[in-house]
């Protein structure tokens, strides 16, 4: 949510700060701007709707300026208006600021602004940091002692550059709780909300910790605490991302590439060290309890993972949602919490985590930004090396993450003698067979799966059903169709039906079913008596299935036919092919695919 990015350089920065934040979009946000400091003049250039509808309107590109800030802004206070986006001027346009994050007590500062003559442009708690910046220059006339004052006054979660031109060769930037890394170039050094807010430009990054702030110009930059002034030493971080990875490759959409990618997200999961893996076995295996945490997509990763750990190393793994996990657990020095985050800037995830070590639990965490606030808050963090995912609705990095915890579950039963070494072969033999086998269905089964999404386009109510493993496989398909085609989809257990649901069987609601192999007995028996039971009150019923299911093919009024797999990853190709459909449907539709209405990439903000 919302994307900062900041350019420090000796030629002109125009094009490559549009670039940036083009490069942020996935994020979500409905406004965005420039600002370029040239010949000790700042001009802002902003307003409503997409990066390039902005260009258009108000000619970014055209900007000139060595120095700069850009923006794309996510509403929160104040409506998406042009005098809301960022970036914002102080009162003498001296300065300009770009803010992601809330202050928490600008309504304080706003009101005492406002009652010494403080004229504000905008309804964004953003602006008042200008004009706080402003006052404090006016006394001391020290551009950092100012930026360092402005800080000590705001409170909440926020990620913040300025540039003035009383100092026109410095970019100054601060985070605390909200996403900032710097990129270093060779001559042009670089800011962003991410790293791919600069990957196009340099591999080399350094995160900047919450209460640190940095200067940055064209070649050098230092970074201090923000209490105490103190230098900090950084280790700079160089990114194994690949900046063709970002790119479409030809596809219509992130989010099918970023299905397609799945093949090799399978085989970089794989990839990931043992001994990364065996530390995290480790610390589950000390701890009293432990606790998987993770919100939205990331929770029902955790429940995904909580099924294998419970089927293969017989142990019961609690599951929490991230926004409710301070309310809901009980946790002590004795218990581990592993925290699951696409971005590592989660920001209900980071609260759950900060409660854990304020219990002082021990932490890890799955996470596939390098340099990310959670990557670096936790005791153990396993890198999952999904690459960038562009798109908002997560599929390949959710995926990623579930293979790492079966691969953990199976770490630990044979540690736990709960399974032979022959059987432990087995399963590491089905995962490494299985990227070439997503390979041949997504080719195979692409076509069959958009003709049913067609077909089925026009129906607003969904339940996605599935029992055992597959009931967290369901719900986690069901959120896909929600984010991305705006139906109405709702994943429950095949239990759940004759408890409430069935009443509301009828013509303006399809069910799909998660159906499990036929050798996978009583989850396969349980399925097919769900099924029978809408079947019986005249519900449409869609099913995947694995080849030769005959009972299942005989009640089911669609169905996809999977090839057979082992039972291990069985449930994972049922999810990857409901990816498919959510997109295939939200293309028939007419859907913002890579960026769903009222939604952004990474919630950083409560």
């Amino acid at each position: 949510m919302c994307g900062i990015s900041g350019i420090v350089s000796s030629e002109n920065i125009a094009k490559d700060l549009f670039a940036s934040i083009r490069n942020l979009e996935y994020r979500g946000y409905d406004s965005c701007g420039l600002a370029v400091l040239k010949d000790g003049q700042i001009q802002i250039r902003k307003n409503t709707g997409t990066v390039e509808e902005v260009n258009a309107k108000e000619q970014l590109t055209r900007l000139k300026g060595n120095v700069g800030i850009a923006h794309t802004r996510w509403a929160t206070h104040g409506g998406v208006t042009k005098a809301n986006s960022h970036p914002h001027f102080s009162g003498d346009e001296a300065f300009a600021i770009v803010h992601n994050g809330i202050f928490s007590n600008y309504q304080d500062l706003r009101e005492a602004l406002a009652k010494q003559g403080v004229q504000f442009r905008s309804m964004t708690d953003s602006e008042v940091f200008a004009h706080l910046v402003e006052q404090a220059y006016e006394e001391n006339r020290d551009v950092e002692q100012a930026f360092l004052q402005a800080l000590h006054r705001v409170e909440g979660a926020f990620a913040i550059a300025l540039i003035s031109k009383h100092m026109p060769d410095t970019l100054f930037c601060a985070k605390q709780d909200s996403p900032l890394i710097l990129g270093i170039g060779d001559g042009k050094n670089f800011i962003g909300s991410d790293i791919n807010a600069f990957l196009a430009y340099t591999k080399q990054a350094v995160t900047l910790d919450d209460g640190e702030y940095a200067a940055i110009r064209r070649t050098s930059y230092y970074i201090k605490k923000v209490g105490t002034g103190k230098p900090v030493k950084k280790k700079m971080l160089i990114i194994d991302w690949d900046v063709e990875t970002t790119k479409k490759g030809g596809y219509s959409h992130y989010m099918l590439k970023e299905i397609f990618d799945q093949p090799n997200t399978a085989k970089q999961a794989l990839q990931i060290a043992l001994s990364e893996i065996k530390q995290l076995v480790h610390m589950i295996n000390k701890s009293k309890i432990c606790y998987l945490m993770g919100v939205g997509t990331t929770y029902y990763v955790a429940l995904v993972g909580q099924y294998y750990f419970a089927q293969f190393a017989d142990r019961y793994i609690a599951t929490g949602s991230s926004d409710e996990f301070q309310e809901a657990a009980v946790v002590t020095k004795d218990d581990l919490v592993v925290a699951i985050s696409q971005s590592g800037e989660t920001y209900d995830t980071k609260m759950g985590l900060g409660f854990a070590q304020s219990h002082n639990a021990k932490t890890a965490g799955i996470v596939n930004v390098m340099g990310s606030t959670i990557s670096m808050m936790v005791d153990h963090v396993i890198m999952q090396g999904s690459g960038p995912e562009i798109c908002v609705v997560s599929t390949k990095a959710a995926f990623s993450q579930m293979i790492i915890l079966m691969r953990v579950a199976i770490e630990i039963a044979l540690l736990k003698e709960k399974i032979t070494k022959d059987a432990y072969e087995e399963y590491y033999a089905a995962l490494n067979d299985f990227p070439e086998i997503i390979e041949r269905v997504l080719n195979e089964q692409s076509g069959f799966v958009r003709n049913l999404a067609v077909e089925t386009s026009h129906i607003p109510n969904w339940i996605f059903l599935g029992c055992g493993v597959y009931y967290p496989i369901a719900m986690e398909s069901a959120l896909k169709m929600k984010e991305v085609t705006y139906l109405h989809a709702e994943g429950m257990p095949g239990g759940f039906l004759k408890h409430g649901t069935l009443a509301m069987i009828d013509e303006k609601l399809y069910s799909l079913f998660f159906i499990p192999l036929p050798e996978q007995e009583e989850l396969h028996k349980r399925t097919l008596v769900a099924i029978e039971e809408i079947k019986a009150r005249g519900g449409t019923v869609l099913g995947f299935a694995f080849q030769n299911d005959e009972k299942a093919e005989k009640l089911l009024d669609y169905i996809i036919q999977l090839p057979k797999v082992h039972p291990l990853v069985a449930p994972l190709l049922e999810l990857i092919v409901a990816q498919l459909l959510s997109y295939y449907t939200a293309l028939d539709l007419g859907r913002n695919i890579d960026k769903p209405r009222n939604l952004a990439k990474s919630v950083t903000v409560a």
